[in-house]
């Protein structure tokens, strides 16, 4: 039997549904985005659909409905299921090991094998590009190091060099997964395991070489994973605990060496230097990789860092173990920091040289440098004062390639290195004893003074290149160089107090506390007189403020100091000085209007 045609007032009733419901599903769409008018506009007017109530702009149902589009977008619900499953497998394994029915080396065994076969898994479905893939495998390193910290810790049933290796070949093989699929999940796991899971091992009391081992390769395969996705933290997560444990291994042997004069053999001595050089070959290493790496993109902060710190780190290390009678020499730690300073001045030079707009990198090595020259060279020459000149004159050297480079963050990184200089002189010359007061200071002193007023006056010959991101953002007149003016005159300061205490030491032993305390105030006023004379002749208006500031502090000295410690002549010349000061400064700042003033 055919069907009866339909008749053409049934045609104009479905077509007329059909138009109502499209009608509807634009009143939806238009809802969602809070539209009213929309909707009004889109339903005639006299239509059966145009009498119902409109939707809301925030449909509750519409929002529960986006939730579960996402949900199973992620592949949420699946996951959390999968994950209770595989939990509950590990619950079963775990009571059935604690009630007794197997033994506990077995059920350790049995959990072990396990995770790797949920790792297995997690590589096979990511074969087939299953979802669940990332849950079975992160599970699974979870898992075998979770099995080897406590059969290790807990049931003494697994030695030492297999749960180290256990998790070394956990890690090794997330990584290979993560490379083979491009995913970033099992690497990420892996590192993170391999990292707390060793340092759970044994803590606070590891076999340090071992534990070395397992950070050491958490590290390389933390670059491997950089190159995967920009994960700055996993590799900061894995060089802090590498930072923590290594530094504990220090203040073990430290501690012995101080309580017994010898180490005792689970602490490793004879390792501990070789370890830390292979740790900081590694790291400079990996940072200079991950700059070459990064070609013409951003160059990562930790790659930016990472030399820094780990001179910082390591060398402070190094010199804290040699520091103590058997733990090596500081000398020879010295020395050899000091080549290495080179060597890290010359990457700095071959960075620059590779080409880039404001030679990227090479700020980075140039600021690992001075910061391994500061720690070093004290150690190397035996003296504090004498090694500043050193790191100055350095820094007045990379002032001058900072300018040939195009690079701003070098030339700023030289201030740096130049108030580093003063502020480390201040606390080394501090106080009037026999120390600070040595004859010898005076030398390390006036160098300082000179090398540091000299790149002053060279920045003011010589202003940051237009290229130079930082000047050309933040400081476009190059204010900061008036720290180095600042420095400068620290510097000088001191040098001419040391000159003073000596030429006050021919005088009566009665006299020297109140000639010498008279005389810094004498001196602070006589450079503010002569600071505002220059800046009134040249119209500079840094050198004026500065002028002020100098007069200032000669303001506090004599008023909070000098009136209630000194009596007599010597407060006579100290209120003088102030006086004669503040009366420079008066006519000079009265007449500075008179006179055009220089840009």
């Amino acid at each position: 039997m055919t069907e009866p045609e339909t008749t053409t007032e049934e045609r104009e009733k479905e077509l007329k549904a059909r138009l109502q419901a499209m009608e509807q599903q634009l009143e939806r769409l238009t809802a969602r985005l809070g539209d009213g008018e929309a909707v009004a506009a889109a339903v005639p007017v006299g239509s059966e659909s145009a009498k119902e109530k409109s939707y809301p702009p925030e449909d509750i149902a519409d929002v529960s409905e986006e939730v579960l589009n996402w949900a199973s977008r992620t592949s949420l619900l699946p996951r959390l299921a999968a994950l209770c499953f595989l939990l509950v497998v590990a619950l079963i394994l775990r009571t059935i090991t604690d009630s007794g029915l197997i033994n506990k080396l077995v059920g350790s065994g049995v959990g072990m094998a396990y995770a790797a076969v949920l790792m297995i898994v997690g590589w096979y479905r990511y074969g087939k590009e299953s979802p669940l893939a990332p849950i079975f495998a992160a599970s699974g390193a979870i898992l075998m190091s979770t099995v080897v910290v406590e059969t290790h810790t807990h049931f003494n049933a697994l030695p030492l060099v297999p749960a180290y290796l256990t998790l070394m070949a956990t890690g090794i093989g997330m990584a290979l997964i993560s490379r083979q699929f491009n995913a970033f999940t099992p690497i990420s796991v892996g590192i993170l395991t391999m990292c707390f899971a060793g340092a759970a091992i044994d803590y606070p009391h590891p076999f340090f070489p071992y534990l070395s081992l397992v950070l050491f390769t958490a590290n390389l395969l933390g670059y491997f994973a950089a190159q995967l996705k920009r994960c700055s933290w996993l590799r900061w997560s894995a060089l802090i605990v590498t930072m923590i444990m290594l530094q504990l291994w220090s203040v073990q042997i430290v501690t012995a060496l101080r309580k017994g004069g010898v180490a005792s053999a689970d602490l490793s001595i004879s390792w501990f230097l070789p370890v830390m050089a292979l740790f900081t070959a590694c790291y400079l290493i990996l940072a200079l990789l991950g700059i070459i790496r990064s070609a013409t993109e951003r160059i990562p902060l930790f790659d930016l860092a990472l030399p820094t710190i780990t001179v910082l780190w390591a060398f402070s290390v190094m010199l804290y173990v040699s520091g103590v009678p058997g733990g090596g020499s500081t000398f020879v730690m010295g020395a050899i920091g000091v080549l290495i300073a080179v060597s890290l001045l010359s990457v700095s030079f071959w960075l620059a040289q590779r080409g880039g707009e404001g030679a990227p990198g090479a700020s980075s090595y140039t600021f690992a440098c001075g910061v391994l020259l500061a720690i070093a060279l004290p150690a190397a020459t035996g003296s504090l004062m004498l090694s500043l000149p050193i790191l100055s004159l350095v820094a007045i050297f990379m002032a001058v390639m900072s300018r040939v480079w195009n690079c701003g963050t070098i030339r700023l990184t030289t201030y740096l290195f130049h108030i580093y200089c003063c502020v480390a002189m201040v606390i080394a010359i501090r106080g009037d004893g026999p120390a600070a007061m040595d004859a010898v200071n005076i030398l390390p002193a006036g160098l300082l003074a000179c090398i540091i007023l000299y790149q002053y006056q060279w920045c003011r010959w010589w202003p940051p290149t237009e290229g130079s991101s930082f000047f050309r953002r933040f400081d476009a007149n190059d204010r900061s160089a008036s720290m180095l003016l600042l420095a400068g005159l620290i510097s000088g300061f001191f040098m001419v107090r040391i000159a003073l205490f000596q030429i006050i030491a021919m005088l009566p032993a009665e006299m020297h506390r109140d000639a010498f305390r008279s005389s810094q105030s004498v001196l602070i006023n006589t450079a503010a007189i002569a600071l505002i004379l220059f800046a009134f002749l040249k119209q500079n208006k840094e050198i004026r403020n500065v002028a002020i500031l100098v007069m200032v502090l000669g303001g506090i000295k004599v008023f909070l100091y000098d009136l209630m410690g000194i009596h007599g002549l010597p407060l006579v010349f100290s209120v003088l000085s102030f006086g004669l000061a503040a009366a420079a400064e008066s006519i000079a700042l009265g007449k500075w209007q008179k006179k055009p003033v220089a840009p």
